[in-house]
This record gives C-alpha cells, sequence and structure tokens, in this order.
C-alpha cells in the first residue's frame, strides 16, 4: 500500500476481522491535513465479545506447551526483522517521532520479542526445602487470564510488546486498545501477530478513545489490567478495579524524572545528558526530565552552554533523519505546554530559551529553557509537562539535591552524573525513582530490565521483563513420598474421637 492511501481501519476478534469502519481519523501531527487512516471506535458489545473470545481461547492457549508458545514469537521477531523499515516509517507519519527514533523502537519492540522467546525455554518455578524429608516441595507460576493492554501513543510499537510479550508467553491472552493517536501501529502490530501463527482469540484489537478503554476496564471477564499513561486515567482504572478484589493492575503513570548534575560532573557528558534526557522525543517520554538540577558551583556555566547547545537542535519533520526531534503529537498537547510555560513565568521564571510554536501546519514547537529557584509548591517545577519544557535549578549541597529531586509527587526515573562512587551511592539509595542512571541520560530503558516507577508513577508492578511478577500468581505444591502423613511444625496427625 502506498504510503499515501489511508489505511482502513479494523479490529481483530476471535481471528476475524471486522468490515472496516469510519468513526475517527488518525492525523499526522507533522502535516496536520495528512490523514494517516481511518479507524472504527468500538461499541460496548464489541468490547464484551473481545472479552469472551479472549477468555475462550486461555482455556486452550493456557495448556500450550510453554516452549510451543514461545515458538511463535520467534516467527514474529523474523517478520519484525523484515519490516523493521516499513514499521518506522508508518511510525514517524503516525505519531511524529523522528525516524531515527522510529527505527530504534522497532529494534527495541524486537528485542523484546527475541527476549520472551528465549525466556521460553529458562525456569519458571523453583525447588524449595521441606522441613520433612519425605516431601518434596516447589513454586510454579500460572497465568491470571485475559489481560487488557492499554498502550500509549509515544511508544506505540515497544510498549504494547513490553505487555503483550510475557503476557502471552505465559499462558495469558490479551485485549489490545493502543492510543486513539497510534490506531496504525497498534492495527500493524496485530497483522503481524496474526501472520506469525498465534491462534485466534489469544490477541484481540480493539480501536478507540477512552470511553472504549473505560468499558474494557469495567468488563469483570479481565483479569489483568495493563496501562501506559497519564496518572488521571491510571487512577481511574484502579478505581474501577477496586470492586474486582481477584484483578490486577499494573500501572506505570508517568513522571517529572530529573537529571542531577553534581560538582565533580564531567561538564560535556553532563550537557549531553541534560539535552537528551529533556528533549528526545520532543520532551515526550514518561522519563523525560523536567527538571535539571545542577551544582551552584557550575549552574552559570552549564546554563550558559545548555542552552546554546539547546539552540542548534533542529526540530522539524520526522522523516528527516537530520532533525533530533519532530512535532508534538496535537493541538492540544501545544496548548498544554504552552500553558506551562506561562505558568511558569508567573511564578517566577527567568526564562533564558523561549520556546513557541513555530508552524501553523504542524505541531511544532521549540524548547523552552528557564532558570529558577527551588521552592516548595512550585507547580511548573513538580508537574508534568510532557513536551520541550525544561527548568534549570541550582543546589547547594548533596541534601539539598536529594530534597529538590523528591519534592514531586512523582517517581520514575533519574540520572546523577558526578565521578564519585560514594555520591553516586547516596543518590542510589536516598532518591524516589524506579529507574536510576550513572553518568547517562534520564532516558534509554532495556527490556530485560524491570520499567515502572513510585508515588504518582506506578503502583510498583513493572513492564517489560519484570512484568512477569504482574501477568502470573506463585503456586506452590507439595508432595509426600512417605507412606504415612507427617506435618510440618510438629503437627499431631493424631485423630482422637469416639470409636463407639
Amino acid at each position: 500500500m502506498s504510503v499515501d492511501t489511508p489505511i482502513a481501519g479494523r479490529m481483530l476478534v476471535a481471528g476475524t476481522w471486522s468490515t472496516p469502519r469510519d468513526d475517527f481519523p488518525s492525523r499526522s501531527p507533522a502535516h496536520r491535513d495528512t490523514v494517516i487512516g481511518h479507524f472504527p471506535n468500538a461499541t460496548a458489545e464489541e468490547s464484551r465479545t473481545a472479552v469472551d473470545a479472549a477468555r475462550t481461547a486461555f482455556l486452550s492457549w493456557r495448556r500450550t506447551s510453554r516452549i510451543q508458545r514461545a515458538e511463535c514469537f520467534y516467527s514474529l521477531a523474523q517478520l519484525i526483522a523484515r519490516d523493521t523499515d516499513a514499521l518506522a516509517l508508518l511510525m514517524a507519519r503516525e505519531c511524529g517521532k523522528n525516524i531515527t527514533e522510529c527505527r530504534a523502537e522497532v529494534v527495541e519492540g524486537l528485542h523484546m520479542v527475541q527476549y520472551v522467546f528465549a525466556t521460553g525455554r529458562m525456569p519458571i518455578g523453583e525447588i524449595v526445602a521441606s522441613e520433612l524429608p519425605e516431601k518434596d516441595a516447589c513454586t510454579r507460576r500460572k497465568p491470571w487470564g485475559v489481560v487488557a493492554v492499554i498502550t500509549p501513543w509515544n511508544f506505540p510499537f515497544a510498549v504494547p510488546l513490553w505487555m503483550l510479550g510475557p503476557s502471552l508467553l505465559e499462558g495469558n491472552t490479551a485485549v489490545f486498545k493502543p492510543s486513539e493517536d497510534t490506531p496504525a501501529v497498534g492495527q500493524k502490530l496485530v497483522e503481524l501477530f496474526v501472520e506469525a501463527g498465534f491462534p485466534a482469540g489469544t490477541v484481540n484489537l480493539l480501536h478507540g478513545d477512552g470511553r472504549v478503554g473505560e468499558e474494557l476496564v469495567r468488563n469483570p471477564g479481565v483479569n489483568v489490567v495493563l496501562f501506559t499513561g497519564s496518572y488521571d486515567v491510571g487512577r481511574r482504572i484502579q478505581e474501577l478495579s477496586a470492586s474486582m478484589p481477584d484483578r490486577l493492575v499494573a500501572a506505570e503513570m508517568g513522571g517529572k524524572s530529573a537529571v542531577v548534575v553534581c560538582e565533580d560532573a564531567r561538564f560535556d557528558l553532563a550537557v549531553t545528558a541534560g539535552i537528551l534526557s529533556a528533549f528526545k522525543t520532543t520532551g515526550q517520554r514518561c522519563v523525560s526530565a523536567g527538571r535539571i538540577l545542577v551544582h551552584e558551583s557550575l549552574f552559570t556555566r552549564y546554563c550558559e552552554a545548555f542552552v546554546q547547545t539547546a539552540k542548534r537542535l533542529r526540530f522539524g519533520d520526522p522523516l528527516d533523519a537530520a532533525n533530533f526531534a519532530g512535532p508534538v503529537i496535537h493541538e492540544g498537547s501545544i496548548e498544554k505546554v504552552l500553558g506551562y510555560n506561562q505558568l511558569a513565568r508567573t511564578e517566577g521564571a527567568d526564562v533564558l530559551l523561549n520556546g513557541d510554536r513555530t508552524s501553523e501546519t504542524g505541531c511544532y514547537l521549540s524548547p523552552f529553557v528557564y532558570r529558577m529557584e527551588h521552592q516548595p509548591g512550585i507547580r511548573c517545577l513538580r508537574e508534568e509537562v510532557f513536551g520541550p519544557h525544561l527548568a534549570l535549578i541550582p543546589f547547594r549541597d548533596d541534601d539539598h539535591g536529594i530534597a529538590i529531586h523528591n519534592d514531586t509527587e512523582y517517581g520514575l526515573s533519574m540520572a546523577v552524573i558526578t565521578e564519585s562512587y560514594r555520591r553516586m551511592r547516596l543518590y542510589r539509595d536516598e532518591c524516589d525513582y524506579g529507574m536510576g542512571y550513572v553518568n547517562l541520560p534520564c532516558i534509554g530503558a532495556e527490556v530485560h530490565l524491570p520499567f515502572g516507577g513510585v508515588k504518582k508513577s506506578g503502583n510498583g508492578h513493572p513492564s517489560a521483563a519484570g512484568l512477569i511478577e504482574a501477568v502470573t500468581h506463585k503456586t506452590s505444591w507439595t508432595v509426600n513420598h512417605g507412606t504415612e502423613i507427617r506435618m510440618a511444625q510438629g503437627l499431631t496427625t493424631t485423630i482422637v474421637g469416639d470409636t463407639a
């Protein structure tokens, strides 16, 4: 299909593709008059049918050999490798990320699929000693059942695979709802699952907005909800799930991440780490740095170097690999970022680089950079913006830096730039975060590490490799090889009663 031909949006339920419907368009944020495709908005009945299909498929999928389930991912990996360039192109057009980032995301998704395939032959339990020599005891993992996978637009390929991969490998089935801003990438991913040979009903696809997601979450046939997105939506999912005690929710809900530049930092490395953390993906990563904390001895020099570097960044057409980043996702995002820029001015920011809209036909913004002394309660220093908006904040010493870092309701990602292993350990132990980096940006997750946060960033259930904790439950299994019953803790087995 030509890249100029709009995609006909379809949903997949029980192995059958629906008839295309034109309920809503997906538009390119780089060129708002370009329609990527037309997609259906799932009805409540279609949502229920998808959950029922996943429930039915679960009965046979969970009985399939774990190694055979993993073999499906081997086939999927070959297809992703085959289509890497086409997938990256579609992603760049639909979500506006630079083509180089999109290709890296496809590779990240491929790595997740390769990891899952390899995990299929790894142990899934352990032998545990019993108090009694005639007993064998072990732990095993069992799948929960139906998993609802609700994913964001900014990583429309990798994040779904972070969730779908471990879920399906362990014997669960899934209903997948991609973001309404990137339905084309979500649909293409499911087409690859079908081509790879996943049985009908193991992966089901619904398109639509938040109402579709809410209908899916309300369904008691869903055992696990996996979500990446905003705090408000994640909280709503948890509220709707509160009446279902057997429901597990794994939610990753954004952040207000920071890079901490210590007095002994390698200066050029610190500037590069700050730029990448703040402005890759146009600041639209849940781990993007909205704050850079700089030791007061370096602060003036760092501000000057950072701003001069930021001025050289090219924000433009995502299909041009020479550009650093592309547009923000839509008009609503422009309004939000510009609103926070104005809020920062109101709260006393010393503006060093005045970011603003740079195009009338695309959703382009230039970086907004300001310096500000930390004070409790300053909103622009504590709230997630999700765009090219950055505060540079001085700190006096390590205790002060840690206090500033932790003065936000989020705790997802952080980086510390230092040459001291003692200082590194202090920040490691005292800061609130889920993922920490030393002499690196605060972005750059790898699939074999857990991905998640604390406080408003999440409920402690990670995604990526750590997701196995959420999509399975541990069981214990004890076998008596003796001819009599002996109990642990010295519990008597004598049965006393009236024999008359």
